[in-house]
């Protein structure tokens, strides 16, 4: 290490559902931990991204999309987001350039005003409008919040990714480093591993599927050949999306296993061995006790 002094520190990503947020913490860390998709509120629980550098650590928290909750399961990724607030040392509130100003980001910016942590505003999605543009999303929210910086990206495409993380570490403290230089996320394995699969359903039945459904892992072991064998369970809340999930002569699920499985094996770095089943789970979105079972327990945050 140099003689620079050493800053880490925690950020919060901040967002309305589908804004990039997983897709930018990926593009930092270098390796997929946040599952992507197209559908809104992907993301369930924080998920810590550490990115280190020789004099600079920043721990990244994804959070679930800000949205009005429907049923139990909504309540607590709304607390999830907003929690992460009040821990944090600065706050990216990311946009989508393509779909401007609208209501839920209003409904955001009302909860930063309770904040005395610096925010900056990170227009995603640059890619997708032309520059000329800019200037004027800029502009409409810069007449609703003292941002500390605002800087327009492509998290898809990297575009400004490099200035970004280069004014976060401006305004980070000085501090320890929280993590070996090596880890990237705080999440167990095992709960990376259920995310890619759940990401895979998603992608896999598109519209048909919606946010209905949870993967459980039942077992993961080291077999005697040196392959690993990794056994979860696909949570759905009806007959109807068991059969959708399964496919026809079991083909979707077996598609859904065979690209979770390279994921996987990218991820463990060795031979895997993944069986799936589907399960019938009447409205577990609303009941808490299933809530628990699933790994979304209100008394961690």
């Amino acid at each position: 290490m140099s003689n620079h002094t050493f800053k880490s520190g925690f950020v919060s990503i901040i967002g309305r559902p589908n804004v990039g947020k997983s897709t930018f913490l990926n593009r930092v860390i270098g390796q997929k931990i946040a599952i992507m998709s197209d559908k809104p509120q992907t993301t369930r629980n924080k998920i810590q991204g550490v990115y280190t550098e020789d004099e600079a650590q920043i721990v990244f928290i994804d959070t679930p999309g800000i949205h009005k909750p429907k049923h139990k399961l909504g309540d607590f990724m709304m607390k999830v987001a907003q929690n992460t607030l009040k821990e944090v040392d600065l706050v990216l509130f990311m946009v989508n350039a393509a779909e401007g100003l609208g209501r839920g980001d209003e409904f955001i910016i009302e909860r930063l005003k309770e904040t005395k942590t610096p925010v900056f505003l990170v227009i995603n999605k640059i890619d997708e409008i032309h520059p000329d543009e800019l200037f004027t999303i800029i502009t409409t929210y810069k007449d609703l919040y003292p941002f500390a910086e605002i800087i327009p990206i492509s998290a898809l495409q990297g575009n400004n990714v490099e200035r970004l993380l280069e004014q976060i570490k401006k305004v980070l403290p000085e501090g320890p480093q929280y993590y070996p230089a090596n880890q990237v996320t705080d999440h167990p394995e095992r709960f990376i591993i259920t995310e890619l699969i759940r990401e895979k359903v998603l992608h896999s039945t598109r519209e048909e599927i919606p946010h209905s459904i949870a993967v459980v892992m039942d077992s993961m072991q080291k077999r005697d050949n040196g392959a690993i064998y990794v056994g979860a369970t696909i949570i759905v809340e009806r007959d109807s999306q068991k059969g959708i999930v399964i496919g026809k002569q079991g083909k979707m699920l077996k598609e859904v296993g065979r690209k979770a499985r390279a994921d996987i094996e990218a991820l463990l770095g060795s031979r895997v061995f993944l069986e799936l089943w589907v399960k019938v789970q009447k409205d577990w979105r609303n009941r808490s006790s299933h809530l628990r079972d699933y790994g979304f327990r209100e008394d961690e945050y």
